[in-house]
């Protein structure tokens, strides 16, 4: 089997993973994946295709991941393996897909426009 190759995007998170035949072993962004990823629900968001396919233990994977938080990080990273996954096998998009696994995210933060405090909220107008 040769390397895959994939992106997924999270908000300004950006996820590049290497898929190749192994034993389990996931490194980001040269570190162990229980080093970069701390918590149990980010670990449980980034396992998540790998569990749902049965495929823990069949692939190491690379990935070098980079911008936005270390949620929107995760999120990414689990966006790019499940279009891994599902290049490796096509039916497992029938799995991946019900969960919303398959999806981009779109949504990022909305640009501060000139003569407002914020992206939306306005100075206060008092009336003297």
């Amino acid at each position: 089997m040769e390397v895959i190759h994939k992106i997924g995007r999270r908000k300004t998170a950006v996820a590049r993973i290497y898929v190749g035949q192994g034993t389990g072993n996931i490194t980001v962004n040269k570190k162990a994946l229980k080093d970069y990823f701390t918590t149990g629900p980010l670990l449980f968001k980034v396992m998540q295709p790998l569990n749902m396919t049965g495929n823990e233990e069949n692939f190491d994977i690379k990935v070098n991941v980079f911008g936005g938080g270390i949620t929107g990080q995760a999120e990414a990273i689990r966006l790019a393996i499940s279009r891994a996954m599902v290049e490796l096998d096509a039916e497992n998009r029938a799995v991946l897909k019900p969960e919303g696994l398959m999806t981009r995210d779109p949504r990022m933060v909305e640009r501060k426009k000139f003569g407002q405090k914020k992206a939306r909220k306005k100075f206060q107008f008092s009336k003297r």
